[in-house]
């Protein structure tokens, strides 16, 4: 009985001490749409090993709002405590995500904002996108209880107030540069403390641990592993780009030679990068890839069934365009998505071209090039020739020991030689004569028996 109620103690143990887990997951750097599967598989194992809290240790300057809006989806939506540690600064995007965790600790000398929505040439985005992105960041902060109007100021520069209500209470926002109309509202540390946007201040990790009760919690470190690294790195902004680009102008040079080379492999490879990224991050559709697809048939047909260049080849050119500036767009995009593609797709290319241009340069001065071409002409005035050496036979007689039909085999002297005549037919045994020799062709004359 001892032994039994012994046991039961010890898996009770267990059981309180397996739930004493603390997730830490980092955001850093620029946020791509490699980040947000990285954000979904932590949130899901925290959730599958009961952890207690997960800790996201933000220091972020921003990027791209769409994959912001996907981490924030899957934090909000987290079965667990959910916790911003701002280690520095959470700016734009950054912002975004910070809001939507429950609880959020700051540094000292920390900051929070400027999150309004600017397109690839870094210009302001249209009414459309500032509306949509003002109520995304009032929805989230309010889904925290906190400052609907600050959010939106974060947001807006067009926005100003004298006063917010916190708690009930009426709080004067004269220290806040971000009140006046035409400035955007960023937080320090101790602002976001005083707006309530911030809960607490932490100089560590330990310190957030404490904070939350969690001290003696066991800490399990979640870093992106090799695929999302591989898949973060390929969905870069300027590697997609140089990906995409290379794939088209590659399947392009080819269809301009007969038979399948390097460009048109290295194309594939290329395209099948780009596309394999932007299906695991879930940007490609169905849709884009059946348009890209049918790209890809015409231009096998204008390669292997219809030779050179013409309007298959062109049309289907045009087509994988087509769906590779779709894949750049969101799946509910705006005016200024479009915009933002066009950009980047005249960047890619632009990128693209410049990138083969040099690569080509540097190409042609390796000794690899040198094997497989002969970069230098072998002239005449240097001594170089393609003669066999029987310009000295001009003039000499010989006999044929075949037929000649214009051409065939004679004797000259004690040389067999290769002959053509000026197109007369000349018997086996009949005499010849010389008349030119231009580098390996030698051309001769039926004569006389007697001559």
């Amino acid at each position: 009985m001892i032994v039994r109620l012994f046991l039961l103690a010890v898996l009770a143990l267990n059981f309180l001490s397996a739930g004493d887990l603390v997730y830490r997951v980092p955001i850093q750097s620029t946020i791509d749409l490699g980040l947000p599967p990285f954000i979904e598989r932590s949130i899901e194992e925290a959730e599958e090993a009961g952890a207690m809290a997960i800790v996201f240790d933000i220091d972020t300057f921003g990027g791209r709002v769409d994959g912001a809006t996907q981490i924030k989806d899957a934090i909000l939506g987290s079965k667990i405590m959910t916790v911003a540690f701002i280690n520095r600064r959470a700016i734009s995007a950054g912002a975004l995500i910070s809001l939507s965790c429950e609880k959020i600790i700051m540094t000292k000398g920390g900051t929070i904002g400027a999150a309004t929505a600017v397109d690839m040439s870094g210009k302001k985005g249209s009414e459309k996108v500032i509306s949509y992105m003002r109520e995304e960041m009032a929805s989230t902060a309010e889904s925290r209880d906190r400052s609907k109007e600050i959010a939106r100021g974060m947001v807006d520069e067009e926005l100003s107030f004298t006063h917010l209500i916190i708690d009930g209470d009426s709080v004067d926002v004269s220290d806040l540069e971000g009140r006046k109309e035409g400035k955007l509202i960023s937080l320090t540390t101790e602002q976001a403390l005083k707006f309530h946007i911030a809960d607490t201040t932490a100089e560590s990790f330990e310190e957030v641990l404490a904070f939350l009760g969690l001290q003696d919690a066991e800490v399990v470190d979640l870093r992106v592993n090799w695929s999302e690294k591989l898949v973060r790195f390929l969905t870069d902004p300027t590697v997609s780009s140089l990906l995409m680009t290379l794939g088209f102008l590659g399947l392009l040079f080819e269809i301009q030679s007969p038979g399948w080379g390097i460009p048109g492999t290295v194309g594939l490879v290329c395209l099948t990068l780009f596309f394999g990224a932007s299906l695991l991050t879930e940007l490609a559709t169905m849709t884009e890839l059946l348009i890209i697809g049918v790209g890809v048939v015409l231009i096998v047909v204008e390669v292997f069934v219809i030779p050179g260049f013409g309007v298959v080849g062109l049309l289907g050119g045009l087509t994988i365009m087509a769906g590779l500036f779709m894949m750049l767009l969101p799946e509910h995009f705006l005016p200024a998505d479009i915009s933002a593609a066009s950009w980047g797709f005249t960047i890619a290319i632009i990128g693209g071209l410049l990138a083969l241009y040099l690569m080509g340069k540097a190409l042609i001065k390796t000794d690899f090039w040198k094997k497989i071409t002969l970069p230098f002409s072998e002239k005449i005035t240097e001594g170089y020739s393609t003669s066999l050496g029987l310009g000295n036979l001009v003039g000499e007689s010989g006999k044929a020991v075949s037929d000649l039909r214009p051409s065939g085999w004679a004797t000259v002297g004690e040389k067999k030689l290769f002959v053509v005549t000026e197109g007369e037919f000349v018997a086996n045994g009949d005499n010849l004569k010389i008349l030119t020799v231009d580098g390996n062709r030698v051309v001769v004359r039926k004569t006389d028996n007697h001559d």
